[in-house]
């Protein structure tokens, strides 16, 4: 019923992408000939081939990311060309468009509003491939759009290459002597005889040693070199800058923002910038004074030149002194094993999806794959890769394999999805013991995986995450993470490693106090990369020293904490250059005014474990995938429009 995930035959990948897309093409080009075509004849047949070649390729892309190696990098190189140059062929196929054309309008009436929204998503986006320009214009998109894909990826590898390179071995005791145990257990080695600590640019090390390190000079050290690192990403901004703003003038747009929006909810560039101008200012006088509190705490230990590289320390500081909150305190009750199974409780019990284990191969001993089942009926499977490895990429992600949908033939297919974290690693001694940062970010991919699992549409182009706008595919990641900070659903896995004995309600008042412990500082922050990201994309910006004065303009008017001249955050932006981000970060703030509505209905329904509300949530959301416009979803589910101030409350900044 699942395919198995098997790269065996990985090093021949490319030989035999050509020949499944010579296959492909070749039963495109049959289509083609049918003189009826219907949307059964031609459109489900057409779709079922897209799938096909996402089934075969998808893990090899997936797997430079989760296990990167000179194998993985040179097979994806070499596949990339291939399935870019056959992309172009279909999005700018004219014959197909006219087809297609031809379909809604001959059908329009007879087909049901899913049909129709497949058929207006495809022609929208052949438009947009520019299908309808000369063959002169046609090639030059083709090239441009490789160009661009090498490009991102090169932007990843730099970034990984940079974040393993870097170490910061320690000897002296007094500059670790804040750093919790289980990091320091990481991160211990022994040489020549004597104990040193080797800290990374690894997420789960890298915060170690910036959140607790006792030493200011380790802590700027660390501190430059992660926001340093890949400088030669700076020329590969200006080339993509450069190609992506050609690429929308081809395609008669005036600027890729204006291309972007495209495919979002928001319609209109000055809608994306006023929200978050909005956003901004309503939170920026409250920062400035969480920075000041931080400040203050700083100058008790002497520092009045308060530096970035100073904030994660001083921050982790206050929030001690003023909730009394260690995280360190908290995380033998977040063993990884105990978190995972209570969340899968919470889950079944709010939706009726259970997950059983399976013993189903993977690419890592440390991958868990799990069935997904409702009312004792198989409907997804999930692999789940929690842990940081060296050859694993930064972040967190979820990415859709397989879709839910029934082909042509009446046959069902099941959707598959991983989901990849960057956890502390376990080891022989110690399981993996998890921040409550990090089960909220479990929640949130969760929430982008269930979108995916549980869709019940029979269409693969708007079944799960398909077809979804960009700037709404977040509201379920972020509905789900609030649930993550309330008492009762933590207390469902909140379990001492050691004694299972139950995090007290005292412990777990503390986490919820200080939910929205630097909630205007945070806000701020993705305002400023928000509106940086939305207006490099309105205009050309022609070289890196260009792209650094937008950043400072933004920083002006937002930041309330500017950062050293040196700092590059750009070039380790891997959502905008080397994701599908680009004039699209905003959709994080935009999909939480959704989120956050969502979350107060059961809020104000008294129950948080209310099923009958999750499961219209689950009905009306998660099961409908891309096939209405989530504006139209969420009416459904709330009968009302989304209201901003729900965002502002549940974030402490009005009340």
């Amino acid at each position: 019923m699942f395919k198995e995930f098997n790269l065996e035959e990985l090093t021949q990948s490319k030989v035999l992408l050509e020949k499944l897309l010579e296959q492909s093409k070749n039963e495109i080009l049959e289509l083609m000939k049918i003189e009826e075509k219907t949307y059964e004849n031609f459109v489900m047949p057409y779709e079922e081939i897209g799938e096909s070649i996402n089934d075969f390729l998808t893990p090899i892309f997936h797997i430079d990311s989760v296990k990167n190696s000179e194998v993985t990098g040179k097979v994806y190189e070499e596949c990339l060309p291939v399935i870019s140059k056959y992309e172009t062929w279909i999005s700018q196929n004219e014959s197909i468009y006219i087809a297609l054309k031809a379909i809604q309008s001959n059908y329009k009436t007879s087909l049901n509003d899913i049909q129709n929204k497949v058929l207006e998503n495809e022609i929208r986006d052949f438009i947009l491939s520019g299908c309808h320009l000369d063959n002169d214009k046609k090639k030059r998109l083709e090239d441009i759009n490789l160009t661009l894909s090498e490009l991102s990826h090169k932007f990843s590898q730099n970034l990984l290459d940079a974040t393993n390179e870097f170490e910061m071995i320690i000897e002296n005791e007094e500059d670790i002597k804040e750093i919790p145990v289980s990091d320091l257990e990481l991160a211990k080695f022994e040489e020549d005889g004597k104990t040193k600590y080797k800290f990374t640019l690894q997420i789960p090390s890298y915060m170690a040693y910036i959140t607790y390190g006792t030493s200011r000079d380790r802590r700027e050290e660390i501190y430059k070199a992660y926001c340093t690192k890949a400088p030669q990403n700076g020329k590969i901004i200006e080339q993509i800058l450069k190609l992506k703003n050609e690429k929308v003038k081809i395609l008669g747009f005036n600027s890729y923002s204006e291309y972007s929006l495209q495919t979002k909810m928001a319609s209109k560039e000055e809608e994306v910038v006023t929200f978050l101008e909005e956003l901004g200012h309503k939170g920026k006088a409250k920062a400035i004074e969480e920075l000041e509190e931080i400040k203050q705490l700083a100058s008790k230990d002497g520092i009045n030149d308060f530096r970035s590289s100073d904030m994660a320390y001083y921050s982790e500081k206050l929030k001690k002194a003023k909730y009394d909150l260690d995280e360190e305190y908290y995380r033998p009750y977040f063993e990884q094993e105990s978190v995972l199974n209570g969340f899968f409780d919470f889950l079944y019990q709010m939706f009726d999806i259970k997950f059983v284990q399976t013993d189903a191969k993977a690419w890592d001993d440390k991958v868990r794959v799990y069935n997904l089942l409702s009312n004792e009926k198989e409907i997804a499977r999930i692999y789940i890769d929690l842990e940081a490895r060296k050859d694993k990429r930064g972040g967190a992600w979820m990415n859709n394999w397989h879709s839910h949908y029934v082909d042509s033939k009446g046959e069902k297919h099941l959707p598959t999805a991983f989901i990849v974290c960057n956890f502390p690693q376990s080891t022989d001694t110690t399981p993996s013991l998890l921040r409550h940062s990090d089960v909220v970010t479990l929640f949130h991919e969760m929430g982008h995986a269930l979108h995916h699992l549980v869709s019940d549409i029979e269409d693969p182009y708007v079944s799960g995450i398909s077809g979804v706008a960009w700037d709404t595919v977040e509201f379920p990641s972020q509905f789900l993470e609030y649930f993550s900070y309330d008492k009762d659903v933590l207390k469902l896995f909140a379990k001492h490693y050691k004694t299972q004995e139950v995090l007290d309600d005292e412990a777990i008042n503390r986490i919820i106090k200080a939910k929205n412990f630097q909630s205007s500082l945070s806000l701020v922050r993705q305002v400023e990369f928000a509106l940086f990201d939305f207006k490099l994309y309105q205009d050309l910006y022609n070289s890196e020293e260009e792209v650094q004065n937008l950043l400072d303009e933004v920083r002006k008017e937002f930041a309330v904490m500017i950062p050293p001249s040196y700092n590059k955050f750009q070039n380790g932006f891997s959502h905008i250059f080397a994701g599908g981000y680009s004039a699209g970060y905003y959709s994080y703030k935009w999909a939480e005014v959704l989120s956050a509505d969502a979350f107060y209905m059961f809020i104000d329904s008294g129950n948080i474990f209310n099923k009958e509300l999750a499961l219209k949530y689950k009905e009306t959301i998660l099961s409908k995938g891309g096939s209405s416009n989530m504006d139209q979803l969420f009416y459904n589910f709330a009968q009302r429009k989304p209201s901003i101030d729900s965002l502002l409350k549940i974030d402490g900044i009005i009340s």
